[in-house]
C-alpha cells in the first residue's frame, strides 16, 4: 500500500467516526507517529521530521476514534499562533481565550517593570501570551492540577514562576498590592450544564476544569472577594465568562471594591468582564513595590 492509499483509508476512517476535519487531523496524527526512542519536542515545529511508525499512529488513531480531544492524543495545541503542550486528562485551551489572553496584553503597562498574576493558568496558554507580548514581564502562574502545571512549566520559559495551589493559596506574597494585571479563566459551566458539554470535554478533562458551581460563578466570586488586595491602585482583573453571566459577574467585582464592566468580543464569541481598582485606593496611603523593587523570593 502507496503512503496516498493508507492516508486515504486514515482520512475516511477519522470521518467515519465523526472528524469534521479528518484530513487535517490525519496529518498531525501522522506526523505525532514517531518512535518514542528517538525524542522530538512536540512543541517545536523544527524537531518533527522522523519516521512514522504505524504501530505508535494505530494507537493514535484508536484514541481519537475513541473521543479523545485531538490535542491530547498528539499532545499539543494551537493557541494564539503559539504551540503548548498538553496532557491527557488537563483542560484544552479554546480558541476564545485568545480574546482574554489579547485585552490583557493591552492592559500590561509599557515603559516600567509590570507584574502579571495567572490564576487558573492551565497548561499556561493566557500567560505564554503575555510573556510572548511583554518579554520582561514578570509573571506568576497558579492551577490546582499539577498535571496542568507540569504542562505550563515546560510551555513557559525558564525560571518563570508556576505554582500548584487553589487560587491564590500558593502565590507569593510579594505579590499582595503589585499586581499590573491579574487574568484567570476559571471554570464557569453550571453544574447542572455539565452534561450537555460535547464528550470531548464531558468525558477527557477534568471536572475541576469545567465546573463552575451552580450557576458557574463560584471561583469567580471567591476570586472577586480577594483580587482586590493583589492588585495595585489602576490594576486590572480580567475573567472570562458566558454572556448570560456577565452581569452577574459585574456584579461581583463591583461588590469587591473594583470599577467592573463588560466587554464582548465578536470575532471570538467571548465574554470578558474587566475590574479595576480605582488610581486613588492606596490601601491606607502605602506606597507599592514596582516589579524592580520586589524580592524575587
Amino acid at each position: 500500500m502507496t503512503e496516498a492509499e493508507a492516508m486515504r483509508l486514515l482520512v475516511a476512517r477519522l470521518r467515519d467516526a465523526g472528524c469534521v476535519f479528518a484530513e487535517e487531523e490525519a496529518a498531525l496524527l501522522t506526523e505525532a507517529a514517531v518512535d518514542p526512542a528517538d525524542p522530538v519536542d512536540p512543541v517545536d515545529p523544527a524537531d518533527r521530521a522522523r519516521p512514522v511508525d504505524p504501530g505508535i499512529l494505530e494507537g493514535l488513531v484508536r484514541r481519537r476514534v475513541a473521543g479523545e480531544p485531538l490535542e491530547q492524543v498528539v499532545g499539543w495545541a494551537e493557541f494564539d499562533g503559539l504551540r503548548l503542550a498538553v496532557a491527557p486528562g488537563v483542560f484544552v485551551p479554546r480558541r476564545r481565550t485568545t480574546a482574554l489572553a489579547g485585552r490583557a496584553s493591552a492592559l500590561v503597562p509599557r515603559g516600567r517593570p509590570a507584574v502579571a498574576l495567572d490564576l487558573c493558568c492551565g497548561v499556561g496558554a493566557v500567560a505564554a501570551v503575555l510573556l510572548r507580548d511583554h518579554p520582561g514581564l514578570s509573571l506568576v502562574a497558579s492551577d490546582l492540577d499539577p498535571v496542568a502545571v507540569g504542562c505550563a512549566r515546560a510551555n513557559l520559559p525558564p525560571g518563570c514562576d508556576v505554582v500548584v495551589g487553589d487560587l491564590f493559596d500558593a502565590v507569593p506574597a510579594r505579590l499582595r498590592g503589585a499586581v499590573d494585571v491579574l487574568t484567570a479563566n476559571a471554570p464557569y459551566v453550571p453544574t447542572g450544564a455539565l452534561p450537555t458539554l460535547p464528550p470531548e470535554a464531558r468525558l477527557h478533562e477534568r471536572v475541576t476544569a469545567l465546573d463552575g458551581g451552580h450557576d458557574g460563578l463560584d471561583l469567580h466570586r471567591l476570586i472577586a472577594q480577594e483580587a482586590r488586595v493583589w492588585l495595585r491602585p489602576a490594576g486590572s482583573l480580567l475573567i472570562e465568562t458566558s454572556a448570560a453571566q456577565a452581569a452577574a459577574a459585574v456584579d461581583l467585582l463591583t461588590a469587591g471594591g473594583l470599577d467592573a464592566h463588560s466587554e464582548y468580543d465578536v470575532e471570538h464569541e467571548t465574554t470578558v468582564v474587566v475590574g479595576v481598582r480605582p488610581q486613588s485606593d492606596a490601601a491606607g496611603g502605602r506606597t507599592m513595590p514596582s516589579a524592580g523593587q520586589m524580592s524575587t523570593g
